[in-house]
């Protein structure tokens, strides 16, 4: 067994038990302590199929999924962190590809969570939207 293992299979414990990471079709890629959450292509996931564009409620989930993945992981959590408050920016609209997304803990209180998470397709410099969030941390996280 590779010593990516266990980190994977922790990754993919907190992904089963988000309900909506199955629906999203998430998977997670774990290099070192550097994760990143892909969302692939599925035209379920489509808003506006003028465009056609992924739908904003897909991509915010996709956002919030990433920041609760890294918290959980991070952490080395039994429960999932819960959503205080977050904002998102739309920043281009999401086109019909596989989409990445990455989070960055900021700080991590007793209680509290501060975490930012940008998402983006073909370049990573070219992001589609971005989420800060504040995370309710589970009791006994440690700071």
């Amino acid at each position: 067994m590779s010593a990516r293992a266990p980190a994977d299979a922790a990754v993919a414990d907190v992904l089963k038990r988000i309900p909506y990471a199955a629906y999203l079709g998430a998977r997670a890629d774990q290099r070192g302590d550097e994760l990143t959450l892909v969302l692939p292509f599925s035209e379920r996931l489509i808003g506006n199929v003028a465009l056609p564009a992924l739908h904003g409620g897909v991509v915010g989930a996709f956002l919030e999924l990433t920041a609760i993945a890294q918290l959980s992981v991070s952490g080395k959590l039994d429960r999932l962190p819960k959503t205080i408050d977050i904002s998102i920016d739309y920043l281009r609209s999401g086109r019909p590809v596989e989409s990445y997304a990455r989070a960055r803990i900021v700080k991590v209180g007793r209680r509290i969570a501060n975490v930012q998470v940008e998402a983006w397709q073909a370049e990573r410099g070219n992001p589609i939207a971005a989420l800060h969030g504040h995370f309710l941390m589970p009791n006994g996280a440690d700071a």
